[in-house]
């Protein structure tokens, strides 16, 4: 009995953990009802992501060639105006480029960042995940970044507001407060600077408080000239103006002379002396180089038209020779010893 009761148990316990047939199909049909039931929501989200990522990818296409059309616009209109009147007050054509590309690339960049990010917010919405925590970290995430580096925000934001104004490019000179020279790179966070001595400063845009752009439009030459109190003011300022058009008409200066020379008339009269300023409108950067030639040019045409300069040697006068001996005193009846008036002086002898 005992060997009969045994292997009955051991079969009972066997067909216990061991599946059956009926099992199976109880788990198949609640699957298939699990899917049957929830197939159409999976369809719903699918569709509804794939529908967020063909249009943002769409728009972002839309939107990069939009903007790359308005860049080649801007480049054709610099060339339509480069190498006429209006085009001279202007930037160049290459200059106009570099300026175009850069805010190209910037609008490019947040155009991208703004259509992407609002993308993958609208996925994760279609997915019913709850973004008031997400957005709540992001939030304080990004007020402590802005407290943090709100120096690196300032440098960018002052940046791209430079770019967009075009306030200065690569090849102006530029006085910026901190550091003056010549822009050899301009950056959203950084310009760098080369000073007169070939030094290099690395200038943050966001400590820019002021620029001075010497490169752009046209500069001024202005000379002044100190002349005698008694010189013919007709002829002082005829040699002027003769020597200024005969500049004007020399290579290379006839390039660098935007204007005329022109003598703009007395800027001072004192008792010794007047000055004249003389002015001109030139290229810029090259009021120094204008104002150095035209210097060299007037001191020769004066010495030609023998007009003095106060500070030069004085003019000879036609008056007879003095007598060298006018200045010396009458001689002296102590200077013979054998006068009278000698004899009487001198120390009786004993």
């Amino acid at each position: 009995m005992i060997l009969s009761v045994l292997p009955a148990a051991g079969g009972d316990t066997g067909s216990s953990q061991q599946p059956t047939l009926k099992d199976a199909q109880e788990q198949a049909g609640q699957a298939a009802s699990w899917v049957e039931e929830n197939w159409s929501a999976w369809l719903a989200i699918g569709l509804r992501v794939l529908l967020i990522v063909v249009v943002a990818a769409v728009l972002r296409v839309a939107i990069r060639r939009a903007i790359t059309k308005l860049i080649e616009r801007m480049n054709r209109t610099a060339q339509a105006v480069d190498g006429t009147a209006l085009g001279g007050l202007l930037v160049n054509v290459e200059r106009r480029r570099q300026r175009s590309q850069a805010i190209g690339s910037v609008l490019r960049s947040v155009a991208s960042f703004v259509i992407l990010g609002t993308a993958a917010l609208m996925i994760l919405s279609a997915f019913e995940i709850n973004l008031a925590p997400l957005l709540a970290s992001a939030g304080v995430a990004g007020v402590a970044i802005g407290f943090g580096a709100r120096n690196l925000v300032t440098d960018f934001l002052s940046g791209v507001f430079m770019i967009l104004e075009d306030q200065y490019g690569v090849g102006d000179t530029v006085d910026a407060g901190v550091a003056s020279g010549e822009v050899i790179e301009v950056g959203l966070r950084v310009t760098k600077l080369r000073g007169a001595e070939g030094e290099i400063w690395y200038v943050r845009n966001g400590e820019v408080k002021r620029i001075g752009n010497l490169s752009q439009g046209w500069a001024t030459a202005g000379v002044d000239v100190i002349v005698r109190a008694d010189e013919d003011l007709d002829k002082v300022k005829s040699v002027l103006s003769e020597t200024g058009e005969t500049m004007s008409k020399a290579e290379p200066w006839n390039e660098m002379l935007w204007g005329p020379v022109e003598v703009l008339g007395l800027d001072s009269v004192l008792l010794d002396s007047m000055v004249v300023r003389v002015s001109a409108k030139t290229m810029p950067g090259k009021s120094l180089t204008v104002e150095r030639e035209l210097r060299w040019r007037i001191k020769r045409a004066f010495d030609e038209a023998g007009i003095r300069i106060v500070g030069g040697a004085p003019a000879a006068l036609d008056e007879p020779a003095a007598d060298p001996t006018a200045g010396m005193a009458a001689p002296s009846a102590y200077a013979s010893t054998t006068s009278p008036q000698s004899l009487a002086a001198s120390p009786l002898q004993k």
